[in-house]
C-alpha cells in the first residue's frame, strides 16, 4: 500500500489550532487521544518558552471541560484535556484510519503520515471535508518489498535527539535529560538510538542495511 503524508490544517475555534497559532514556538506533542460520543480526552505534552501562560489560556477555552497538568518541567508541562468539541478525533473515527502517536501539532498545523489504500485515503478526504478540516496530500509514494532503513519509532527518536542538540558539539543535553524529557527509560533509549545509528551508519558506508527487530518504545 502507498505511503501517504498530509499537512492538516487544525481549524479555527477548536482548542488545538487555537493555542497552537496563539503562542510563537508553542509545539503541542498528541501523546494518546480517545473520544466517545460527547467528548475527547487528549494526553498531550506542551513544550515553549510560554507554557505556564498556555495552561492558564487553555483553561479560559470553552470547549475544554477540564485540565489536569499531571508532570512539569521547565518549558514542559504534560496535560490531561477533557474537551466537547475532539473535531480531529471525531474526523478519523469517522473515517475509520487510525492515529499513530505521538502527533505534534505547531502553528495550527499537523503533518500526517501514514500507509493507506486508496480506498483509506478517500474515506479519509470525505471526513476530513466532511468536518471541514483543510489539509494538502505533500506524498503519495508506493511501498517496496525492502525494509525501511529506520522504523517509525526509530526515525522519531532520532528527530528528538536532534532537535534537543544531542548530537550537537558540544551536547546540549545528556543521554538522561533526553530520556526524561521524553519520558521514556534510559535503556530504552540509549538502545533504540543505538539500532538507529547503527542501520544509518551502515548504509552510508556500504549502503548494506541489515534488518534488526525492533523494541518497544512508548512516549508516555
Amino acid at each position: 500500500m502507498p505511503y501517504t503524508k498530509l499537512t492538516l490544517t487544525i481549524p479555527e475555534g477548536t482548542w488545538l489550532g487555537d493555542l497552537s497559532r496563539q503562542f510563537a514556538g508553542l509545539r503541542i506533542r498528541v501523546l494518546a487521544a480517545i473520544a466517545n460520543d460527547e467528548a475527547g480526552f487528549f494526553r498531550v505534552e506542551l513544550l515553549g518558552e510560554e507554557v505556564d501562560a498556555v495552561i492558564a489560556e487553555l483553561e479560559n477555552i470553552d470547549s475544554v471541560v477540564e485540565t489536569t497538568v499531571f508532570e512539569s518541567a521547565p518549558k514542559r508541562r504534560r496535560v490531561q484535556v477533557e474537551t466537547s468539541e475532539p473535531v480531529l478525533l471525531f474526523a478519523m473515527q469517522d473515517s475509520g484510519v487510525p492515529l499513530k502517536m505521538p502527533l505534534e501539532i505547531t502553528d495550527g498545523e499537523l503533518t500526517f503520515e501514514a500507509t493507506l489504500s486508496q480506498c483509506q485515503l478517500s474515506k479519509l478526504s470525505e471526513s476530513l471535508d466532511r468536518f471541514e478540516i483543510r489539509y494538502q496530500i505533500d506524498c503519495i509514494q508506493q511501498e517496496h518489498h525492502t525494509e525501511q532503513l529506520l522504523t517509525d519509532r526509530q526515525k522519531w527518536l532520532l528527530h528528538e535527539a536532534i532537535d534537543h542538540g544531542y548530537y550537537d558539539t558540544p551536547r546540549k543535553i545528556s543521554l538522561v535529560e533526553l530520556s526524561d524529557t521524553l519520558g521514556l527509560a534510559k535503556s530504552t533509549c540509549s538502545e533504540t538510538l543505538h539500532r538507529a545509528e547503527g542501520r544509518v551508519l551502515k548504509q552510508f558506508v556500504n549502503g548494506d542495511c541489515e534488518h534488526q527487530p525492533d523494541i518497544s518504545i512508548r512516549a508516555d
